[in-house]
Formats: C-alpha cells, sequence, structure tokens
C-alpha cells in the first residue's frame, strides 16, 4: 500500500495541503491520485469510526457465520450480495474454514438481531447453518483503540 493511502486510512480528515507537506507533493498531484484512486475504485468511501457504546447504550453488534450453498452458475456472489443489500448488515465477508460467510450486523437489541437471523438470513434456501456471535466489547476498530484500558484509581494492596 502506498504512503498516501496508509495516511487517508490512518486519518481521512487530512486536508490535500496537509498530504501534500507530509508527502513531498503539491496539492494538485494529492488530489488527482486521491480522484484517479475513487475512480479505480481503490477508495470506495469515508468513514467515521463511532464508540457505539457511547452513542447509543442499548446498540448491539453481532457477527454470524453462515454456512451455504453456493448455487450453480454464481457460486457465492448471489447470496453475498442479497444478504448485503439488508440495511441491518454491517459488512459480509467470503471466508476460508469452518463456515463460508461472515456477516456482520446491527441492531438496537439482542432480540432484534435475533428475529432478523431467523427471518431472513436463515429463511435464505442456500443458508444451511448460522452461528450467531453477539460482540461483548469493542476494543479496537479499523485500526483505532476505541477502548482505552481503566485504571483502578483504588491502587493495590499487597500483603
Amino acid at each position: 500500500m502506498d504512503t498516501l493511502l496508509k495516511l487517508l486510512k490512518t486519518d481521512a480528515r487530512l486536508s490535500n495541503a496537509e498530504l501534500a507537506v507530509m508527502l513531498d507533493k503539491s496539492e494538485a498531484q494529492i488530489k488527482e491520485q486521491i480522484e484517479k484512486y475513487e475512480s479505480d475504485g481503490l477508495i470506495k468511501g469515508y468513514t467515521a469510526i463511532i464508540d457505539e457504546s457511547v452513542a447509543d447504550p442499548n446498540y448491539v453488534t453481532a457477527l454470524i457465520e453462515l454456512k451455504v450453498t453456493p448455487q450453480s452458475q454464481s457460486g457465492y456472489e448471489k447470496i453475498a450480495h442479497e444478504i448485503a443489500n439488508y440495511d441491518e448488515v454491517e459488512s459480509v465477508r467470503l471466508m476460508s474454514g469452518g463456515y463460508d460467510i461472515l456477516v456482520s450486523v446491527t441492531g438496537t437489541s439482542i432480540r432484534e438481531i435475533s428475529q432478523f437471523v431467523s427471518e431472513r438470513l436463515a429463511a435464505i434456501e442456500a443458508v444451511t447453518s448460522t452461528v450467531t456471535h453477539f460482540q461483548l466489547k469493542s476494543y479496537k476498530s479499523n485500526g483505532v483503540i476505541i477502548s482505552e484500558e481503566e485504571s483502578d484509581e483504588r491502587g493495590m494492596i499487597s500483603p
């Protein structure tokens, strides 16, 4: 990965002027390169990393392992795209190992996600089994530390 991409991945809020200084290039060169990355589909979008536990204490994230039967003409593609179109779905990934597709889902309660899994995902004909894991806490996301270690100000007492 080139240095410009690394900088954007670390902090997409850096201005073209800041990036130009950091990379010893002109703002025009930086702007042109970013536009090329976007038009080539290398940069898919920009997003903020949110500590959802602060934004909404009821927020729930689940990782769902799916075993699926690949389709004769499209393999996993059609199934993955069908799943990706649900609003609750944050990400869909084809995996190696004990399951085929990993789905990240968000909702406002465990019940809401459970219903999504049972009524939508498990109802897809190609899905043969599901395993749902509920996230308890997030420590790091997209390279950014979310939860700092909390210090105990009471101190340690030893005999």
